[in-house]
Formats: structure tokens, C-alpha cells, sequence
């Protein structure tokens, strides 16, 4: 049963169910009791709910306690579907596609509301659509027409797949931020004073990196430098006759001087007192939980993206600050070597395949192909897969060419069609960005002098490097997209208490009661075990989840 929704004001709405293909089977039902119709509706039949934008409707549902098991989000099918077509940079809000219906000039997205932002009096809450189209009829129009564009395509089942998958991502990253990630943050403020020193004014340096500046002045013979302007750390080295092109971390390593030490340590404590020190804190952890928005799909790849708080670059040093409640556990799950397990799916080929019976992917390949050197395995597999041919890559390549030639023609066929300006796709059709004109320009120059070729060559091998991992990292996003789906309706079996609370490329973290951890360890494998099935088919490519309880992240790993 599908049943399409529009919210019009607080707790009201509308809704009118649909088919499976969506036509009306029904009249339009006005309530001004949304989250309770919902409720009885997903306690009746389950229905998948039709709506212009999860992250517009799904965080009121939520705030009332209610939830849905399945939806189709219009503005994450519209995106994969334009996108397919080559057409990335138009505009994927509902005003945007129902102008394209009516043959209107569509509207530029607006983005998503900021977080707990309300309509300016006297506004009203939604801009008329384009063409005075009624909101519930543009929501079934809309999707009408998404679903006649991916018949037409190739991908036609793969895509469908992926639209649903999609749609389930977008609630879970709705229920995350909802739920939140448990947070202590007494013990995040111990960690800032253990390492920083007492709390200052927002600006004031804190002790511990006032005494690592004043030591990087004495190393330049007293003479003030501020670590903070990289500019000036250059220009303090060149007076002590030491020429460097940056002072960036890995540059600064190389160069023997007294002052390296203070400012290596520097940079790494000012890092986290900008990115994650006590104005983050107070911004972003309130009652025991950080509760990032979630940008699904932010990423080209698929990979999702967060608007602030940084919850993609948790610092390992934080996570002990990542604790389960009393009485609760945290399930921590990632998928080891996830992208060279999936390049050996895509490609089918069956010595990498048998390769990743074990649970270290490297380490197999090591054994048959590098004398046991797992670096170079690992070194070998990242160059096929992100296009390295520097320093020793291109040798440990041409061996992992020569052993596993269908993973390797894979990536490299993927990386030619970049170079020629062709896009490329992920399993389920996720599609990479069509070159820009100024791309095209430089790579089609009729020009045959030396510069002019050298610039065609290098813009050519670079967008054929994004090729080259585009289809990798993307059917990636694909695999994670479907666990995702499978795990929140798997833990929702085994108990609503238990909750995805954290999602980060591989990774996933569930916080449920003690006595559930070893329940949702077994769901998790076998979400894993269902997105395989559901992406890849019958591979004989292991795709290892492994699941374990523990009290704070950083016992993770």
C-alpha cells in the first residue's frame, strides 16, 4: 500500500493512498492529527508513505513518537534519476520538478531548513508551487513521472533497488539525529582540560598551546612567530635558511629543526580545540546526546556528508566520550576492506573473489601475490583503486594486474571512460558527473604544441582517476545504503529500544539495552549477509560485518 502525505501546518495534513503504481484508489483525507493518523495507518497496513523530502517530514513524525518502516523520498529519487540522465546540477526539490512537468522554467533548490528554524510571522509555511500546483497532486504527479523515467532506463530493476534503499537511508539518518549518539560530555571536558588545560575565553588561546607558541618562538630565536598563520612558519624557517614550500604536517616531519617538535604538537592540539573543543560542545551536545543533521547522499560517491558538528570526523582521542548509557551497551560494526571486496563483486573476478574468503583481505592477498607483505598488497589494491603510480605503486600494480586481471581491467576501464568523457555507474546506477566545459575545452584543444598536450594528458588521467574510483566508492555507497534498510527494520524486530545511533562510510554503532547486544550482533551480520544479496546477487565475494558490544567507541577497535 502506498499512501502519499503532505504536512500543511502543525500536525496537520493530508493524505490520499495510492497503488502500487501509484494512482489514486482513494479520496484525499484531511486531519489535523497527522503523526496519529500515521501511527494508525503504519499500525494497520505498513504502508510505504510518498512525501516531497524526508528530512522535511519524518523529524516532526518522530518528535511525536512516531515511526514508519517505509518511504519513497521524491527528492532523493529525483536526484538519482537526473543524475543518471547526466543531469547533476539541476535543481531536485519538489517546486523544481513540478515546474519541469508543466514546461516551467524550474525554481532553484532552497536547502533544508535549519535545524528547529520556524516560518516568519505572517509567511506562510510553504512557497506556492510553481504553476499553483496542489501540493498532495504534485507529490503523486511527481512520482508518477519518476516512475515512467525508470522504466526507460537500462538500469530499470537496479534502479528501483536503489531509490528504496535510498529512501530507507533517509530515515535512518532522520531517527540518528533523533536519537542521537550518547555522549558524556563531563568526560569530553576532563579530556580538553587533560590536554589543553583549563577552559578559556572563546579566542584565548588555552595554556597548553600559549606554552607550545611561546616554545616555538625561543626555537626561532625569540623572534614571535604564530603558529596559526602558515605563511609566517614558512617565512620563519626560510631566516634560519631552511627553504619549505608549506607548513603543512607531512612537510614539516622531513625538516630537522628544533622547532618541528613544538609545532607538530601544535597543530595537532589546535585541531581539536577548533574542530571539537568547548564551543563545539556547547553547540552541539545537549542532554547526553550529539545530534549531527546527516546529509544522505552529500557526497557524489553516495557517501553521506553532515551540515556542522564535524560527526564524520570524530577525533580517536573523543571517543572515549562516545559512551552507552547505564545499563545499555553500544554495537559496533565495520565492514573490513569493504571497497576491494566490492571491486572483486563488480568485476567477477574469482581469484580476488577467493581472496576475500578470510577476514583480512590483504593479508590473502599478501600470501598468493606479495612474499607476505601486506603493505605492499595493501599499497598495490588502493593504486588500482584511486589510480597511484608513484614512487614503488606502479611495480606492486603491474603484479596485482598480472594475478587479478578482471578486478584490475575493472577499474582501468572505468578509468579510460573518464579520460574520454564518458560517465560511468555504480551497481545500482548511482552516476558520476559528466566533465565540466572547461574540461572538454582543454582535453579537445586542436592545439599540438607541448604545454598545450601536456594540459590535455594531465586533465584526462586525473578525471579518468575519478572514474576509476567513482565506480568502486559509488557501489559502495550502494551496499551501505542497503544494510542500512535491512539493519533499522531488522532492530526494529528485535526491539524498538534498540537504535542505529551512528552511520560513517562502513561503520556503524547501535546502542540497544545489555541484554539485546548479543541480538543485534547477530542482526547486523545478517544485514550484511542481506545487502550482498540484495546488491551483488549470488557472489562468492564474503563481505564481513563483525559485530561487538562494548561500553564506549573506543573499545571499538
Amino acid at each position: 500500500m502506498l499512501i502519499a502525505l503532505v504536512s500543511h501546518a502543525e500536525n496537520a495534513g493530508r493524505l490520499r493512498p495510492l497503488s502500487d503504481s501509484g494512482v489514486p484508489e482513494g479520496p484525499v483525507v484531511e486531519t489535523a492529527d497527522l503523526a496519529g493518523a500515521v501511527a494508525e495507518h503504519e499500525a494497520r497496513h505498513r504502508p510505504r508513505w510518498l512525501w516531497a523530502a524526508t528530512a522535511e517530514v519524518y523529524p516532526a513524525l518522530l518528535a511525536r513518537g512516531v515511526r514508519v518502516e517505509r518511504c519513497l523520498d521524491l527528492h532523493h529519487a529525483e536526484s538519482l534519476l537526473l543524475a543518471y540522465q547526466g543531469r547533476h546540477h539541476e535543481p531536485k526539490e519538489l517546486p523544481a520538478a513540478v515546474a519541469r512537468l508543466a514546461g516551467l522554467p524550474p525554481p532553484e533548490d532552497r536547502g533544508p531548513r535549519k535545524r528547529d528554524a520556524q516560518p516568519t510571522l505572517f509567511e506562510p509555511e510553504q512557497e506556492p508551487l510553481p504553476g499553483g500546483a496542489d501540493p498532495l497532486d504534485a507529490v503523486v504527479a511527481v512520482h508518477a513521472a519518476q516512475q515512467r523515467v525508470a522504466a526507460t532506463l537500462p538500469h530499470a530493476d537496479p534502479l528501483r533497488l536503489l531509490l528504496a534503499a535510498e529512501s530507507a537511508s533517509a530515515l535512518a539518518a532522520a531517527e540518528m539525529t533523533h536519537h542521537g549518539l550518547p555522549w558524556r560530555a563531563d568526560v569530553h571536558e576532563a579530556l580538553l582540560a587533560q590536554l589543553l588545560g583549563p577552559r578559556t575565553a572563546p579566542g584565548v588561546r588555552p595554556a597548553r598551546l600559549a606554552e607550545l607558541a611561546d616554545r616555538i618562538t625561543e626555537a626561532f630565536g625569540g623572534k614571535p612567530v604564530n603558529p596559526d598563520h602558515p605563511p609566517g612558519v614558512v617565512r620563519a624557517f626560510a631566516r634560519e635558511g631552511i627553504d619549505i614550500p608549506s607548513a603543512r604536517a607531512w612537510v614539516l616531519k622531513s625538516v630537522d629543526h628544533p622547532a618541528v617538535e613544538p609545532l607538530l604538537a601544535y597543530k595537532e592540539l589546535a585541531r581539536l580545540w577548533v574542530a571539537h573543543g568547548w564551543s563545539w560542545l556547547d553547540a552541539w551536545v545537549a542532554d547526553g546526546r550529539f545530534r549531527p543533521d546527516y546529509v544522505v547522499g552529500g557526497v557524489v560517491s553516495g557517501r553521506w556528508a553532515t551540515r556542522g558538528g564535524a560527526a564524520l570526523q570524530i577525533p580517536r582521542t573523543l571517543r572515549t566520550a562516545v559512551r552507552a548509557d547505564p545499563g545499555w551497551r553500544l554495537v559496533a560494526a565495520d565492514a573490513a576492506q569493504l571497497e576491494p571486496r566490492v571491486l572483486a563483486a563488480l568485476s567477477g573476478d574469482r581469484e580476488l573473489a577467493a581472496a576475500s574468503a578470510g577476514d583480512d583481505l590483504y593479508t590473502a592477498l599478501a600470501a598468493g601475490a606479495f612474499e607476505g607483505d601486506r603493505h605492499k598488497a595493501k599499497t598495490a589494491m588502493l593504486s588500482a583503486m584511486y589510480g597511484g603510480t608513484s614512487g614503488p605503486a606502479a611495480a606492486l600494480l603491474a603484479v596485482l594486474r598480472r594475478r587479478f586481471p578482471e578486478a584490475v581491467g575493472y577499474v582501468e576501464a572505468a578509468a579510460v571512460a573518464g579520460e574520454q568523457g564518458r560517465m560511468v555507474r555504480s551497481r545500482l546506477g548511482r552516476t558520476s558527473p559528466p566533465p565540466s566545459a572547461a574540461w572538454r575545452e582543454v582535453t579537445g584543444s586542436a592545439d599540438d604544441d607541448e604545454d598545450s598536450l601536456r594540459r590535455s594528458r594531465r586533465a584526462a588521467r586525473d578525471w579518468g582517476r575519478f572514474t576509476r574510483n567513482f565506480v568502486v566508492q559509488a557501489s559502495a555507497a550502494d551496499w551501505t545504503a542497503a544494510l542500512l534498510g535491512a539493519l533499522r527494520r531488522r532492530l526494529h524486530a528485535v526491539s524498538p529500544q534498540a537504535h542505529l545511533v551512528f552511520f560513517q562510510h562502513d561503520e556503524v554503532l547501535v546502542h540497544c539495552p545489555a541484554p539485546l547486544a548479543e541480538q543485534v550482533c547477530a542482526q547486523i551480520t545478517a544485514a550484511g549477509e542481506e545487502a550482498s544479496r540484495l546488491v551483488f546477487g549470488a557472489t562468492p565475494v564474503r563481505f564481513p560485518l563483525k559485530a561487538v558490544p562494548v561500553d564506549s567507541y573506543a573499545d571499538a577497535k
